[in-house]
Formats: C-alpha cells, structure tokens, sequence
C-alpha cells in the first residue's frame, strides 16, 4: 500500500515542477520563484509545448490514484475506528473528477473553458480539505495512543491550512491591498500543504502495516 499512496501524494507535486521546468526550459514561461510574490499560476505551467502533456498526463494518472486513496483511506477508518460512513469515498471521488476538468479545459481559451478550470479547481482544494479534516479528526480517536497523537496533530495542521485560506480571503478583500501578486504563490503553497498532509497519513500506513486484500464474493 506504501507505494500506491506515495504515488497519490507526490505525483502531483512532481507534474507540476517538471510543468514548471519544461515551461522555462522551453522559453514559454519566465524564470522565477513560484512560492513568492508576482511568479506563475500553477495552470500556466502546464499551456505550452512538453509541459502541456507532462501536465495532463501527469494529473490525470494522479487523481486516479488520488481516489483509490480515499477509498483506501475510508476501509482503514472502518477498521481502526469504526468508521461507518463513506463520505471519504465521495468527497474523494469528486474532488479527483473535478481536478480531471480542470486538467482537461487547461490550455484552451474561452469563458466556458475559464468557469470549469475555476470551479474544477475550487471543488478540488475545498473537498480534499474536508476529507484531509474528517481522516484527521477520525484517526485523533484511534485506540493506539500514538495513532491518535498524530490524528491530533493532522487535525492542528488542517485548522492552520484553513487559517492561510481565510487570511488570504481577508486579504483579497481590502481594497488597500494588492492581492494578485500574491494569488499565485498562495495557489503554490496550499497545494505542497495539501500533498503534506497526504505524505503523512501514508507514512502512518506504512506504520500499520497496511495491506490490500482483494476477496472474491461467493456465487
């Protein structure tokens, strides 16, 4: 299993760098520093030449990964916790389609093609927070003392993410401020966040030995 979420968590971060590297390379983009002020969008890697297919191929694969990494996530809960709903698997699924959208509309022009990159986007960040906080919160009950010390601490770092978000929201609306500099860099970083949170809960399956059994059903 250590593998797979490796690939569900790192796979993202590792399309968009090597977007953002073909994009240099190639002239398309500026060079510069996407985790401060006035730099690219994490989209813009991804419009021209190799990097378009580097980045397509790259999210596509990714968010298949990413939703068999809820639903892993959903059957650990129901086994550790007694976990009973699947709201993991739903909120996962979407979010991976909707990245899907947005990864398909990207490099095309239009207002149409605009609305899905937003809204493919938006409902990506917002459901895979929710579930990263329902998995953290869940697991913060988890018999094993140890176990639950670390659902704390995802639970801590996830209420620090929605702190970043909401600052930047107060931001974006004082008129005294100039937020579109900022726009980008903050996109940057709340993705390496969520891929943060991803990292560890696989490291605490590589901690209970999580396994993948596939049983046939009778009949």
């Amino acid at each position: 299993m250590f593998p797979l979420g490796l690939m569900a968590a790192l796979l993202p971060l590792v399309t968009i760098h090597l977007s953002l590297f073909f994009s240099l390379y190639q002239g398309h983009l500026e060079v510069c520093n996407p985790y401060w002020v006035s730099c690219h969008s994490v989209s813009a890697t991804g419009r021209h030449g190799v990097a378009y297919f580097v980045f397509k191929g790259g999210m596509i694969c990714a968010m298949s990964f990413l939703a068999v990494f809820w639903l892993i996530n959903n059957v650990w809960l129901r086994q550790r916790v007694g976990y009973s709903g699947r709201s993991l698997v739903w909120l996962g699924g979407i979010a991976s389609v909707a990245l899907v959208v947005y990864t398909l509309s990207l490099g095309h022009s239009g207002g149409a093609f605009y609305i899905l990159r937003r809204a493919g986007v938006v409902t990506y960040l917002g459901l895979t927070f929710i579930a990263q906080s329902i998995l953290s919160y869940h697991l913060s009950r988890h018999p094993d003392h140890t176990m639950a010390l670390a659902g704390k601490r995802l639970l801590r770092f996830c209420l620090s993410v929605l702190g970043i978000a909401l600052f930047t929201l107060v931001l974006d609306g004082l008129p005294m401020i100039n937020y579109e500099p900022l726009e980008d860099m903050v996109e940057w970083i709340l993705v390496v966040l969520l891929n943060i949170h991803a990292l560890v809960v696989v490291s605490l399956w590589r901690r209970e030995k999580l396994t993948l059994r596939l049983v046939a059903g009778s009949g």
